[in-house]
């Protein structure tokens, strides 16, 4: 897949096709279906692990923890399982409807302790709805599944010991995942996971996170969007740069300062021209504040867009998270077309391209959540 001129197409106002077959909603993997067995003392628990981040709450797949563009869940997970874990070593795919397991094969040699989770991604599922613009959005919606995962694994307090996003294959097949999370006991771990700041969540949050249905209204307290803000910045690891388009009563787009406090980057009314290049989803014109991960120029090639797209979907998983905690609600924006928000704001254009965005309010539809 040509990934630069897929990208150019995504953000071209060309609309998408008529809507084709998705397919299996999950990967076929081969042979019979196994329980994932409870973690015993001093085991990584990989039931509990999975079951707080990828695991379908309904039989239909809609409500994974870890939100998707169309609820289509491109992402596929294998698991290089070593010593000490709830499984015996070996490598397995993970059914997420069912929440069972598919032994693929022993693992492989030189395996560390621990557990590490691939993330890739079969592409018809979302082709199937959004055409040529599924591409950016199947990076997005892996880099959701990466953050739900380092979220599970912070509230197990098993965090992974590293994090790969950007492993370079991109159609679901053998060649090198998307992204790569290595989780092993705390005697066992290597290195520093990312996203320092992040207060660990519960499992109950974890469980009860969902996207809220629009209309979300009211302007987020100072306090609250500030820390959203921070959490986005943090865990996209310099990769993306992060502001918000805030709403009453002064309309405004704010950053983050070097003190960490909010500061205004532009006045004036941006949700209107938001609603309309986020593929023309009305209701982002009345959203209380919009977060907003910029970046990627049109000159960028696969590997810078492949990182940019993971981070900014880790990011706003775990900035999603954060809004919760502060009483706000909020919902995911993938889809943006001609975003050019360097240039809206007066800089050369070209460089610097909203990639993703999280809605927010104080309030929500009361019809319920995704």
């Amino acid at each position: 897949m040509d990934l630069v001129t897929a990208l150019a197409r995504a953000r071209s106002p060309e609309k998408p096709g008529p809507d084709t077959p998705a397919g299996p909603a999950v990967h076929p993997w081969p042979g019979r279906p196994r329980s994932l067995p409870e973690g015993c003392p001093g085991e990584l628990d990989l039931r509990r692990l999975l079951r707080l981040s990828l695991a379908a709450s309904d039989g239909a797949g809609r409500l994974r923890p870890a939100p998707s563009a169309g609820a289509l869940h491109p992402v596929d997970t294998r698991l290089v399982v070593g010593t000490g874990c709830s499984l015996p070593p070996g490598r397995y795919g993970y059914d997420p409807l069912r929440h069972r397991v598919h032994r693929l094969g022993p693992e492989p040699d030189g395996a560390p302790p621990g557990a590490t989770v691939e993330l890739s991604a079969t592409p018809q599922r979302t082709v199937s709805h959004y055409g040529h613009r599924a591409w950016p959005l199947i990076l997005l919606d892996t880099g959701h599944a990466a953050g739900a995962l380092w979220l599970a694994g912070c509230a197990l307090d098993e965090g992974p010991t590293t994090v790969r996003l950007d492993g370079g294959g991109l159609d679901g097949g053998d060649e090198a995942p998307l992204a790569a999370l290595h989780f092993a006991r705390a005697e066992e771990a290597r290195g520093v996971p990312v996203a320092q700041a992040v207060d660990v969540p519960t499992s109950g949050e974890l469980l009860a996170r969902r996207s809220a249905r629009p209309p979300l209204r009211g302007t987020p307290p100072r306090d609250a969007l500030r820390a959203v803000l921070a959490t986005a910045h943090e865990a996209s690891d310099n990769a993306v740069a992060w502001c918000a388009a805030v709403g009453e009563p002064e309309p405004e787009l704010v950053g983050l300062a070097p003190d960490g406090t909010l500061r205004r980057l532009a006045a004036g009314e941006a949700r209107p021209t938001l609603a309309a290049w986020a593929a023309g989803q009305a209701w982002i014109a009345d959203t209380g504040a919009v977060l907003l991960g910029y970046g990627c120029p049109a000159d960028a090639d696969a590997p810078l867009i492949r990182r940019t797209h993971l981070r900014a979907g880790f990011a706003v998983h775990l900035a999603h998270v954060a809004a919760a905690r502060h009483g706000l609600y909020g919902r995911p924006v993938g889809s943006w077309q001609q975003a050019d928000l360097g240039a809206a704001l007066g800089a050369p254009p070209g460089r610097d391209w909203i990639i993703h965005g999280l809605a927010l309010g104080t309030t929500h539809s009361e019809e319920g959540s995704l």
